[in-house]
Parts: structure tokens; sequence; C-alpha cells
């Protein structure tokens, strides 16, 4: 028995000395001999191998039209290359509102004991604190889209526990900052009245109602309301344009704009001076109407104004009554109220293009949001750092308050 001590306290040394991270795996192997009785005494002791690392275990929260329209089954396969997972099936809320249902709170977090990562989206609950100490494993929360500010992560009480928490609505970014290039090429050129006449059997140009535009984007001075992943997606699709960059967006890091490239100001300059303004700010407290009619009457004339955001975020009324100017064009893919009233005064103005919110589309049979989290996933359980973190920035972006 000295002698098997001596041997096993010689062993362990060694371990220690030569491989100290072998020497949690060496116990854990003793341990599950010891629980199943399947392995020889003298056989752990002579195999000095450590066990192979658990698989992550990730859980699904959603709904149904989640699973099946935005869970592709290639990206599945990834992420089973990575991570056994789960579905919990729930319905309940909206996009951008959580479930509120209690016995679907109660049985989340009845199945959330041994889960290292979390996804949720439409039709979860809140992941709230109550959720995250029964999930003592817990390292990692990605919502999949809930607008970057819904209310499915209590944030505060992740970062309290060090559970990452990290968010890809961004996904629905990249096409819609292509469709703000494009209405910018459109309303600089006032297309839409052109548009109108030509339905209208009035074939010919209308050089009046064409020199009302700015004409080329080339090298104007651009404002950004807003500048998340929208905004710096549209930064880069600029690029060959040469355009001078403002940007107002109290929310940014200090850092960004050397960083970038672009000249950060206030709401009041970037309206006063830029000859294309583009409206890709999120709809909160903060900024619900924070474009009025003073703002609007900060524009110049023969600027053009595009909104890709969120309707509410321009007072309805003063936009229409400053378009009636008619000395400014506008390329608007979203409105307030939506659906656009078939009686809006809004679908009368002649220098205006209209979309109806359709912004977000991208002609792909899967929305982009699983494969970003995916890759979320694969970066930080291998290790690296995840971009897509929601941070103090986001959360008092979400409540409209001062960081």
């Amino acid at each position: 028995m000295a002698r098997c001590q001596f041997y096993l306290e010689l062993k362990l040394v060694r371990i220690s000395v030569e491989k100290p991270t072998a020497l949690i795996s060496y116990f854990d192997r003793f341990r599950f001999m010891l629980y199943n009785n399947n392995e020889t005494f003298s056989e752990v002791l002579m195999n000095n191998t450590p066990m192979a690392p658990a698989r992550p275990k990730i859980l699904v929260a959603c709904n149904r039209h989640v699973r099946e329209g935005y869970l592709p089954p290639a990206e599945i396969a990834r992420l089973e290359t990575l991570a056994d997972w789960e579905w919990f099936p729930c319905e309940g809320g909206s996009i951008y509102t959580t479930n509120e249902d209690p016995e679907a709170a109660a049985q989340l977090r009845a199945r959330v004991g041994d889960v290292d990562g979390m996804i949720v989206c439409h039709g979860s609950p809140t992941i709230s604190a109550g959720i995250m100490e029964a999930a003592p494993q817990l390292k990692i929360i990605g919502e999949l889209e809930g607008d970057r500010f819904a209310s499915r992560i209590d944030l505060e009480a992740a970062w309290e526990r060090h559970i990452r928490t990290v968010d890809t609505t961004n996904g629905s970014s990249y096409p819609v900052a292509e469709w703000a290039l494009g209405l910018m090429l459109v309303a600089l050129r006032n297309a839409g009245a052109q548009f109108r006449r030509m339905i209208a059997g009035q074939t010919p140009v209308d050089r009046e109602a064409m020199q009302k535009g700015g004409g080329l984007l080339s090298g104007k001075r651009v404002g950004l309301i807003g500048c998340g992943h929208m905004g710096r997606r549209l930064m880069k699709l600029l690029q060959p344009f040469a355009a001078e960059i403002w940007v107002y967006d109290p929310y940014l890091p200090r850092e960004m704009p050397e960083a970038l490239g672009f000249l950060q100001t206030s709401l009041d300059n970037l309206l006063s001076h830029c000859q294309v303004i583009v409206c890709l700010a999120p709809l909160t407290p903060r900024t619900r109407g924070m474009i009025g009619a003073r703002e609007l009457d900060l524009i110049a004339a023969g600027a053009t104004l595009v909104n890709v955001s969120r309707g509410p975020i321009i007072d309805s009324a003063a936009l229409v009554a400053r378009l009636k100017r008619g000395d400014i064009t506008a390329g608007l893919d979203v409105f307030d109220p939506e659906p656009v009233p078939p009686d809006s005064e809004i679908l009368q103005l002649p220098n205006v293009f209209l979309s109806p919110h359709m912004g977000w589309y991208s002609g792909e049979t899967y929305p982009p949001f699983f494969s970003l989290m995916v890759d979320e996933l694969e970066r930080y359980f291998h290790g690296h750092a995840t971009y897509f973190d929601l941070t103090p920035n986001s959360l008092a972006n979400r409540r409209g308050s001062e960081v």
C-alpha cells in the first residue's frame, strides 16, 4: 500500500511538472473510475492522457417560425461540429417584445441546468437573473434578431455573472445599407418625379424636376444619423464615391472616427451642412421624434434626405410640410404609420421616392442571423474574441440614456 501511495504521489508530481494542465484531467479520470468501476487502479495510474474536453451544449429558445425559417440545415450541421444542441420551443411575444408567459419561463428555467450557451429569438422568455441562476455552466447568450434592443436578455444580470452577451440582429443591416445607397442615388436625381410622369404617359424627361436633385453622389458630404453595423457597412459602400462622411451618434467609441476616417459631429451640424442625409438610427425613447420641424428646417435647399431605419424617428407631419416646399428631395423606405395610409399626402409629393419598408430583403432562402451566430460561437468556444457584443453602450442606447 505504501509503495502504491508513493507511486501515485510520484506520478502526480511528474504530471504537474511536465504537463500542469493534465493534472485536473488526471483526477477527473480517477474520479470517473471510482464512480463507474470500469477501469482498474493501475490502468488509471499508468495512463496520464487527459480526457477529451466535453462538448459545449447549446439551447436554442425560439418559436416554430424561427426554427423552420431561420436555421439553415447547413448551418445546423456546422453548429453540430462544435457543440450539442437542443431546441426549446416557445410561442409568445413578437420580433421586438419578449414572451411574458410565466409558465414558459419556468419551463425554460428547468431546461438550462447543463447548458453552456443559449441562443434566443422570437418566442423566448427573457433570460432573467433567475434563469441564469439555474444555469451554473452558462457562458454565452446570443440574440438572433431583436432589433439589437429587445428585452430577451437581462444584460446587467449576465454581466454580473461574467456571461458573454452577443446579438446578430445586424444580419439584416447589410441589405438595408445597400438599399440606402440605392435610395441616395435615386433621390439625388429626383427619379421619383420622373417615374410618376412616365407611368402617367408623360415620357420625356422633366429637366426642371431633375434639377431639383443634387445629381452626382461622388464627392458629396454625406451625413449618417447613426453609425451601427448598418452605417459602417454603408461607409464601405460609399468608398468608391469619395464622399466626405459626417456622423451623429452619441454612443460611438471615441476611437472610431479616427480609425474609420469620418467626422463625428452634432445632429444640428450634420443637418445644416450635409448634402445627403441618411437616417440609420434605431428607434429608442431618445430617437422617437428626434427629427421634428426645427431639425428639418436646418436642411439646406438642394439636399437629399433618406430614411431606412424607422419611421417614427422623423415627425411625419413635419416631414410632409418640409417636402411640400419642394426644395429638397427624399428617398423613404420607412414612414409613420406603416403601411402608409392610402390617403397620405406623402404619396402625392413629386420630390419623394417611396418603397414599402423592403430594405431588409436579401433574396436568400434563410436570413443570415443564425450563420452569424454560429460564427460567434465558434469564435467564443475556440478562445477568440466575439464580434457582435452587447455592451453598456448598447444598453444605454436601448434605454435612450446618456453613456
